[in-house]
């Protein structure tokens, strides 16, 4: 479980976003490419990149200086940007040109903190995390609404800089750079330019898609040969659930397709928030789901709900989990063959 992030923190592997850096893209012209095309030369290059990903460490490989396969990444992501479809609601505004969608972030991103996490899981701490404004959800018992609900909030997302605290933590002993919010979905572009300005000393910093999964496929495509590790949140079992609680349609063919890809292109760190009263609708179907479509999987069962920011309008989640419900999802984690955290 982790073994490749655990081998690029001991240096015997590349993260996968140096792999990309240093692979010609095999477009001549990025600019003058349509966006199917490099749609296509994208998806072209996977397997070559998944390949010299899995492989020990080559001192030979560096980065390609101008036409690289990070460089085409971030150029797709620029052009995504024009008709956004960051996340499967695919509001299709034009961001660059100062329209919003759903979640409210503009062209140019906003992060309220970044800091060295010790609040992760353990094999991830410390986790460089960088918190961006603005989220693709509205939960209403949301526990960083403050952050989540102001995508206007916070400061400029500057990729020099943002990189330049990313090296800054590997001094300070990060393990990882922890992409996360809000969401980070909205900030594909700014993310991707980040990692491209990581020096070298970053070629053993792997990186963290920490997400509400509800992440568009093109965007995944994207994200595939520079993110080493998805820490997803795996919410509910149900669309209802989602629905009335995060204001999300058609969530668990989403969820469930991208945790699918991810797990079959990178590493998976899978949560389950438990919400009280929610333990048959929401916390057995995706334990089930597991079972049959990720057997074996990090799979961290969490139990700090606090009735946040507008729960109380909700009374069935309004308390927090009692002692049977945090006894039964356990016990059903045992029952499916969870090792649960």
């Amino acid at each position: 479980m982790l073994t490749r992030y655990f081998s690029i923190t001991k240096k015997k592997r590349f993260a996968a976003h140096w792999v990309t850096r240093s692979l010609e893209c095999g477009v001549e012209d990025l600019s003058s490419a349509s966006e199917e095309e490099l749609a296509g030369a994208n998806r072209a290059k996977a397997p070559e990149v998944h390949a010299l990903a899995e492989s020990p460490a080559d001192p030979s490989l560096e980065p390609v200086a101008e036409g690289s396969l990070l460089d085409l990444k971030i150029e797709l992501a620029g052009r995504m940007l024009t008709h956004c479809a960051f996340c499967e609601r695919r509001c299709g505004v034009d961001r660059t040109d100062g329209e919003k969608g759903y979640c409210g972030v503009g062209g140019e991103s906003r992060y309220s903190s970044d800091f060295l996490h010790m609040g992760e899981e353990m094999e991830l701490v410390p986790s460089h995390t960088i918190f961006f404004s603005g989220c693709t959800f509205k939960c209403v018992y949301c526990q960083n609404w403050d952050i989540a609900t102001h995508p206007d909030s916070g400061r400029l997302a500057e990729p020099a800089m943002l990189s330049a605290v990313l090296m800054e933590g590997i001094s300070q002993g990060s393990r990882n750079a922890n992409f996360v919010g809000g969401n980070p979905d909205p900030n594909l572009h700014t993310i991707l330019e980040t990692v491209r300005l990581v020096g070298s000393a970053g070629r053993f910093l792997p990186m963290v898609w920490n997400s509400n999964m509800y992440t568009s496929s093109e965007a995944m495509e994207v994200l595939e040969g520079v993110m080493d590790v998805y820490l997803g949140d795996f919410r509910y079992g149900n669309d209802r659930c989602a629905l009335e609680l995060s204001d999300v349609e058609g969530y668990f063919e989403v969820v469930s397709r991208n945790f699918t890809r991810a797990h079959e292109t990178a590493e998976v760190m899978m949560r389950h928030l438990v919400l009280p009263g929610h333990l048959e609708c929401c916390t057995r179907p995706i334990m089930e789901w597991v079972r049959e479509n990720m057997p074996g999987a990090y799979f961290n069962l969490m139990f700090q709900y606090r009735p946040e920011y507008r729960a109380s309008l909700f009374p069935a989640i309004d308390r927090r989990l009692s002692n049977e419900e945090r006894r039964q999802a356990l016990a059903m984690a045992g029952e499916y063959g969870l090792a649960a955290g």
